[in-house]
């Protein structure tokens, strides 16, 4: 099996052509050549969701697998695909000097993308203006992401699941009741009202399809950054094309398949029970018993547009995410110091003159 690289020779002068965000075509950095992506735009076909189990049991046709050359981050385990004519680099999650090695990634094909929306300098312009609008963040963080080193376009691996769901449930339906006690408050009696349920034991059937659930399919970035980025416009999604990825990196996925669906049953079943709760109806209700049979579980491998930054300042790694298409922004969040002792200081003395102007006016 040969090992994919993401490069598009211009036609003109040969250098290599890259994506342009926000467009369908490749440009050349070096002459100004623009070529169009052919087949892109809304004509295109649907995606073609494949079989879940067919891929759990590794039955799933030979050109659904491919093998991609990637370096693995030592620090945090990050896997970026590269092309052979780099050497060294920079994990883009974590900012560690990585040598390049001859290690490959089979996996399954991604099946769609969202393409980038807008370039790193839209993207750097959105994480400027979240450090600037953080309280306490370091004046010296905020100057060095807006003029530090470049921020890295990366693909980012997601599962998507669809499934057809129908579940049998057991439990109790609530209804309030009112009764009126007499009780004695501050030495003197009143009557008051105290609300009582009145429980029923209930049973039924709910059913729901489920349709592109997401799961992360990386452990490069905190969950939490990840989970902030959405929504994600999935109906946007474009049939994958390599061309897509000229210019950009790719991340392996570090999820397997089969542990990203025990992801997704997590979703689907507190949906579900939402479901049952609903349908249980009343005032309150108690759930006892769910028996959810699913069937019909497909998937997609797609790749989801992340401009990633990761800062080192003053001995610490900064990480920051920009979502590619709404340019929504993640991170972890810095402090300053210097900042959060001088508002300390500005509060105890705004607090003494407000003391003091009390205790003269008494």
């Amino acid at each position: 099996m040969t090992t994919s690289e993401h490069r598009f020779p211009c036609d003109t002068c040969g250098s290599d052509l890259r994506f342009d965000p926000g467009t369908d075509q490749l440009v050349c950095d070096h002459c100004g050549n623009v070529e169009p992506i052919e087949g892109s735009g809304p004509w295109e076909s649907s995606i073609k969701e494949l079989d879940f189990r067919a891929a759990v049991e590794q039955r799933l046709a030979a050109e659904e697998i491919e093998e991609t050359r990637v370096i693995t981050c030592p620090n945090c385990g990050a896997q970026t695909e590269y092309d052979s004519d780099t050497h060294a680099a920079e994990c883009p999650f974590c900012a560690t000097p990585v040598v390049t090695d001859t290690g490959t990634h089979r996996h399954i094909k991604p099946r769609g993308l969202l393409p980038f929306g807008f370039d790193e300098g839209q993207a750097r312009t959105s994480l400027t203006d979240w450090l600037g609008s953080l309280w306490f963040a370091p004046n010296g963080l905020t100057e060095y992401a807006r003029k530090g080193r470049k921020m890295n376009g990366i693909y980012v691996p997601y599962w998507t699941f669809d499934a057809d769901t129908k579940s049998q449930y057991t439990g109790q339906r609530g209804t309030h009741y009112y009764v009126t006690k007499s009780v004695i408050r501050n030495g003197k009696r009143r009557n008051v009202r105290v609300r009582k349920t009145r429980w029923r034991g209930v049973s039924g059937r709910v059913a729901r399809f489920f349709d592109d659930v997401l799961v992360l399919a990386s452990q490069s970035l905190p969950k939490k950054y990840t989970d902030g980025l959405e929504p994600w416009d999935l109906s946007a999604l474009e049939p994958y094309k390599p061309e897509y990825l000229a210019g950009f990196r790719a991340e392996g996925y570090q999820v397997e398949l089969a542990d990203g669906f025990k992801e997704a049953r997590v979703y689907m079943d507190r949906m579900i029970r939402r479901d049952v709760k609903y349908d249980i109806g009343g005032d309150d209700q108690r759930v006892s018993t769910v028996d959810t049979r699913v069937s019909d579980v497909t998937f997609k491998h797609i790749l989801l547009p992340v401009w990633l930054a990761a800062y080192k300042y003053r001995g610490k790694t900064y990480r920051f995410v920009v979502n590619g298409r709404t340019g929504r922004v993640q991170g972890e969040r810095p402090y300053s110091a210097w900042k959060i002792a001088f508002a300390v200081v500005i509060g105890l003395i705004l607090a003494l003159i407000a003391g003091f102007v009390i205790a003269n006016s008494q």
